[in-house]
Protein backbone atom coordinates (compact mmCIF):
# COMPACT_ATOMS: atom_id res chain seq x y z
CA UNK A 1 0.00 0.00 0.00
CA UNK A 2 1.44 3.66 -0.79
CA UNK A 3 2.49 6.27 1.82
CA UNK A 4 -0.18 8.71 2.00
CA UNK A 5 2.80 11.59 1.97
CA UNK A 6 4.60 10.57 -0.65
CA UNK A 7 1.45 10.89 -2.84
CA UNK A 8 1.33 14.16 -5.20
CA UNK A 9 -1.74 15.17 -6.32
CA UNK A 10 -2.30 16.80 -9.27
CA UNK A 11 -2.78 20.85 -9.94
CA UNK A 12 -3.51 23.49 -11.79
CA UNK A 13 -1.78 26.94 -12.24
CA UNK A 14 -5.00 29.40 -11.99
CA UNK A 15 -4.51 32.83 -12.92
CA UNK A 16 -6.18 35.52 -10.74
CA UNK A 17 -8.49 37.74 -11.94
CA UNK A 18 -6.58 40.42 -10.50
CA UNK A 19 -3.51 39.00 -12.47
CA UNK A 20 -1.96 40.13 -8.64
CA UNK A 21 -1.86 43.65 -9.63
CA UNK A 22 -3.68 44.61 -6.23
CA UNK A 23 -1.45 43.22 -3.89
CA UNK A 24 1.71 44.32 -1.99
CA UNK A 25 4.64 42.99 -4.03
CA UNK A 26 5.65 41.08 -0.61
CA UNK A 27 2.58 38.93 -0.65
CA UNK A 28 2.51 35.35 -2.62
CA UNK A 29 -0.77 36.46 -4.69
CA UNK A 30 1.21 39.32 -6.59
CA UNK A 31 2.46 36.60 -8.47
CA UNK A 32 -1.29 36.43 -10.25
CA UNK A 33 -1.06 32.81 -10.23
CA UNK A 34 -2.48 30.49 -7.69
CA UNK A 35 -1.79 26.31 -7.62
CA UNK A 36 -4.66 23.98 -7.02
CA UNK A 37 -5.07 20.93 -6.57
CA UNK A 38 -7.88 18.50 -8.11
CA UNK A 39 -10.94 18.21 -5.67
CA UNK A 40 -10.96 14.73 -4.23
CA UNK A 41 -13.63 12.89 -1.80
CA UNK A 42 -12.10 14.56 1.02
CA UNK A 43 -13.20 17.93 -0.55
CA UNK A 44 -16.44 16.34 -1.40
CA UNK A 45 -17.34 15.14 1.89
CA UNK A 46 -16.28 19.00 3.02
CA UNK A 47 -18.93 20.43 0.91
CA UNK A 48 -21.58 17.99 1.95
CA UNK A 49 -20.71 18.39 5.92
CA UNK A 50 -24.33 19.52 7.74
CA UNK A 51 -22.60 21.23 10.54
CA UNK A 52 -20.08 23.46 7.57
CA UNK A 53 -23.17 23.73 5.41
CA UNK A 54 -25.07 25.53 8.80
CA UNK A 55 -22.57 27.84 9.51
CA UNK A 56 -21.65 28.52 5.89
CA UNK A 57 -18.26 27.86 5.63
CA UNK A 58 -18.53 25.04 3.43
CA UNK A 59 -17.36 26.53 0.48
CA UNK A 60 -14.25 28.44 2.15
CA UNK A 61 -13.00 25.43 3.93
CA UNK A 62 -13.07 23.84 0.67
CA UNK A 63 -11.07 26.36 -1.14
CA UNK A 64 -8.60 26.29 2.08
CA UNK A 65 -8.25 22.86 1.05
CA UNK A 66 -7.53 23.00 -2.47
CA UNK A 67 -5.13 26.11 -2.85
CA UNK A 68 -1.60 24.45 -2.74
CA UNK A 69 0.44 27.96 -2.73
CA UNK A 70 1.25 29.55 0.67
CA UNK A 71 -0.96 32.39 1.31
CA UNK A 72 -2.93 34.05 3.93
CA UNK A 73 -6.51 32.92 2.35
CA UNK A 74 -8.22 36.29 4.25
CA UNK A 75 -6.04 37.97 1.49
CA UNK A 76 -7.50 37.20 -1.23
CA UNK A 77 -9.58 39.69 -3.27
CA UNK A 78 -13.33 38.26 -3.40
CA UNK A 79 -13.21 38.82 -7.23
CA UNK A 80 -10.27 36.58 -6.81
CA UNK A 81 -12.08 34.21 -4.70
CA UNK A 82 -14.82 34.19 -7.13
CA UNK A 83 -12.70 33.19 -9.82
CA UNK A 84 -10.64 30.10 -7.81
CA UNK A 85 -14.42 28.87 -6.82
CA UNK A 86 -15.10 28.78 -10.63
CA UNK A 87 -11.96 27.19 -11.66
CA UNK A 88 -12.71 24.74 -8.79
CA UNK A 89 -15.72 24.07 -10.04
CA UNK A 90 -14.25 23.40 -13.55
CA UNK A 91 -11.17 21.10 -12.18
CA UNK A 92 -13.86 19.02 -10.25
CA UNK A 93 -17.19 18.71 -12.27
CA UNK A 94 -15.96 20.24 -16.06
CA UNK A 95 -17.13 23.26 -17.73
CA UNK A 96 -20.84 22.70 -18.32
CA UNK A 97 -23.03 23.77 -15.83
CA UNK A 98 -26.59 23.43 -16.35
CA UNK A 99 -28.86 25.84 -14.85
CA UNK A 100 -33.14 26.11 -15.51
CA UNK A 101 -33.91 29.78 -16.37
CA UNK A 102 -37.30 30.96 -16.04
CA UNK A 103 -37.94 33.86 -18.22
CA UNK A 104 -40.16 36.57 -16.28
CA UNK A 105 -41.78 37.43 -19.07
CA UNK A 106 -43.24 34.64 -20.75
CA UNK A 107 -43.10 32.57 -17.04
CA UNK A 108 -41.56 29.48 -18.91
CA UNK A 109 -38.64 27.52 -17.62
CA UNK A 110 -35.99 26.21 -19.82
CA UNK A 111 -32.75 24.51 -18.80
CA UNK A 112 -29.71 26.43 -20.32
CA UNK A 113 -26.11 24.57 -20.32
CA UNK A 114 -23.64 27.02 -19.32
CA UNK A 115 -20.13 26.76 -20.40
CA UNK A 116 -18.12 27.70 -17.36
CA UNK A 117 -14.72 28.36 -19.33
CA UNK A 118 -16.51 31.36 -21.65
CA UNK A 119 -17.08 33.65 -18.59
CA UNK A 120 -14.50 37.02 -19.01
CA UNK A 121 -12.78 38.88 -16.43
CA UNK A 122 -13.59 42.31 -16.90
CA UNK A 123 -11.21 43.84 -19.08
CA UNK A 124 -9.04 46.39 -16.54
CA UNK A 125 -6.38 48.51 -17.12
CA UNK A 126 -3.95 47.57 -15.09
CA UNK A 127 -1.25 49.86 -15.87
CA UNK A 128 -3.30 51.94 -13.50
CA UNK A 129 -2.48 49.77 -10.39
CA UNK A 130 0.65 50.01 -8.12
CA UNK A 131 0.17 46.55 -6.51
CA UNK A 132 -1.13 48.60 -3.78
CA UNK A 133 -5.56 47.86 -3.09
CA UNK A 134 -6.42 51.35 -2.79
CA UNK A 135 -8.04 54.22 -4.56
CA UNK A 136 -9.04 57.64 -4.70
CA UNK A 137 -12.18 59.37 -6.25
CA UNK A 138 -13.36 62.80 -6.82
CA UNK A 139 -17.16 62.57 -6.29
CA UNK A 140 -18.84 64.41 -8.63
CA UNK A 141 -21.17 66.85 -6.91
CA UNK A 142 -19.63 67.55 -3.30
CA UNK A 143 -16.14 67.41 -5.30
CA UNK A 144 -14.80 65.52 -2.19
CA UNK A 145 -12.18 63.45 -2.67
CA UNK A 146 -12.93 59.29 -0.77
CA UNK A 147 -10.30 56.47 -0.69
CA UNK A 148 -11.67 53.28 -1.16
CA UNK A 149 -10.69 49.51 -1.33
CA UNK A 150 -11.85 46.14 -2.79
CA UNK A 151 -12.69 43.89 -0.31
CA UNK A 152 -11.08 40.60 0.85
CA UNK A 153 -12.26 37.38 2.55
CA UNK A 154 -11.17 39.07 5.82
CA UNK A 155 -12.42 42.31 5.04
CA UNK A 156 -15.92 40.71 4.53
CA UNK A 157 -15.20 38.30 7.57
CA UNK A 158 -15.13 41.62 9.25
CA UNK A 159 -18.17 42.65 8.32
CA UNK A 160 -20.24 39.93 9.10
CA UNK A 161 -19.46 39.62 12.51
CA UNK A 162 -19.31 43.48 12.78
Amino acid sequence: MADNASFTFPTETVTLASQGKLYDSTNPLSAGQVEMKYMTAREEDILTNPNLLKQGLAIEKVLQALIKTPINYDDLLLGDRNGLLIAARILAYGASYSINYNDPETETSEKVIVDLTTIKDKVVDFSLYSNKNEFTFELPHSKNTVTFKLLTVGDKKLLITS
